[in-house]
């Protein structure tokens, strides 16, 4: 107790070092909580993103569909999927869906296009197409022409609402099958490229268009929590015989998100390493000019008999008491920032071009990861009191003769 008496007085001794250095150390933890919080933002909004964008956790497929989207590879047994999702425990959304490419025209304008044929009300539930119609009205199960597009391919194509579409594909016996549409509605999507890619139509529609009975293309499966993935795919393998499907994690469907997340954990641990050893010379340097303007202090201490790790603990006191300021403060401070960003987030719309090609939103949401904040503060306090031991090491090392003769 004494040792830590000591060491909290002694670091308001000199209140201008002292507070030179607690301004470092505040300024470090801040910057380390709130840009490790926007990076989780951006990160967890770009794998909401995508799995509202039609990718979902889990999506089962006839196997080879990943490799060649055509649709001789759909599921021809649409009813032993369906029992095998009975079997994953806990609560989840499914929706079925038939996904092929096509040729959408009008009489100025054509194009590639996903034809996705969904069931409406199962659809909404699990993708952001449920929410995301701005003009004119979502599908109905009874909808047999009504297409929904997005703005940017309505702007593209010259149309609008209640015009028609014609799309043209392949169907079940090789022939081309084409029919017309009337546009219904237009949605919009936080990514263009979906815009300009998808329509959607029932899936009753895009069944009979394509002559496939009740066949899908593929079934996509929304969880609580995407960390859940991996085992709820486990579950569906052992119920669904592996060499007539193919099921496929988030993960395994998005190699570029998954990677792009993989490297912002590094990111987040080497800015907390920056800015630590920026933040650990100023520390060290404050905590050797401490000992060398107290050098016949020490002595005095040696000479009273006081044991060198006392003196040590002495030193290593300051340094804790310095740091635990820093980091409570530090950390109030990252919170309030975070706080007052979290309303309106961080716009980067004038970046949207570049952002929307790896999933990012144009408005980024800092949040909060515990497990972060828990990252930084051990990181200040530990290697904050071992980059200390050098100091309190030469505090220690003073004698009696030597502070004796120091002016």
């Amino acid at each position: 107790m004494m040792v830590f008496r000591l060491g909290w007085r002694n670091i308001w001794r000199n209140k201008r070092r002292t507070g030179v250095i607690l301004t470092a150390v505040i300024i470090g933890v801040w910057s380390m909580i709130f840009l490790g919080a926007l990076m989780r933002g951006i990160s967890d909004q770009m794998v909401r993103n995508r799995i509202a964008a039609l990718v979902g956790h889990i999506q089962i497929h006839h196997q080879g569909y990943r490799n060649d989207p055509v649709i001789e590879n759909r599921i021809t047994q649409p009813e032993v999927v369906i029992d095998a999702l009975h079997m994953i425990p806990g609560h989840y959304r499914w929706a079925p869906r038939i996904r092929v490419n096509a040729i959408i025209s009008n009489a100025r304008h054509s194009g590639g296009a996903v034809l996705l044929g969904i069931e409406p009300e199962l659809e909404a539930t699990i993708s952001f197409i449920g929410q995301a119609v701005v003009r004119g009205r979502y599908l109905k199960p009874e909808d047999p022409i009504g297409i929904i597009v997005g703005e940017a391919l309505l702007e593209k194509f010259e149309t609008k609402l209640g015009n028609k579409l014609v799309l043209m594909s392949q169907d079940a016996n090789g022939e081309v099958a084409s029919r017309a549409w009337r546009i219904i509605g237009v949605f919009r999507a936080e990514l263009k490229h979906i815009e300009k890619q998808f329509v959607f139509v029932t899936l009753s529609s895009a069944q009979k268009m394509l002559k496939v009975d009740n066949n899908l293309s593929e079934v996509a499966i929304v969880l609580p929590s995407h960390e859940m993935a991996e085992n709820a795919a486990d579950e569906l393998k052992s119920h669904l015989p592996y060499q007539n499907f193919e099921i496929l994690t988030w993960r395994e469907l998005l190699p570029l998100v998954t990677a792009v997340l993989n490297m912002y954990d590094i990111f987040i641990l080497i800015w907390f390493l920056v800015v630590f050893i920026a933040m650990g010379f100023g520390l060290v340097n404050t905590i050797l000019m401490a000992v060398f303007e107290r050098i016949r202090e020490f002595g005095l201490l040696r000479a009273m008999g006081m044991k060198p790790r006392l003196i040590i603990a002495e030193v290593l006191a300051e340094s804790l008491f310095i740091l635990i300021i820093g980091i409570i403060t530090g950390n109030i401070a990252g919170f309030l920032t975070i706080l007052a960003i979290s309303p309106t987030g961080i716009d980067l719309s004038v970046f949207a071009a570049g952002i929307e090609f790896v999933g990012m939103a144009r408005i980024i949401f800092p949040v909060i990861h515990i497990k972060d904040i828990l990252v930084a503060d051990i990181t200040v306090i530990v290697l904050g009191l071992l980059i200390s031991l050098y100091p309190a090491a030469r505090a220690s090392g003073i004698s009696p003769v030597e502070a004796m003769a120091h002016t």
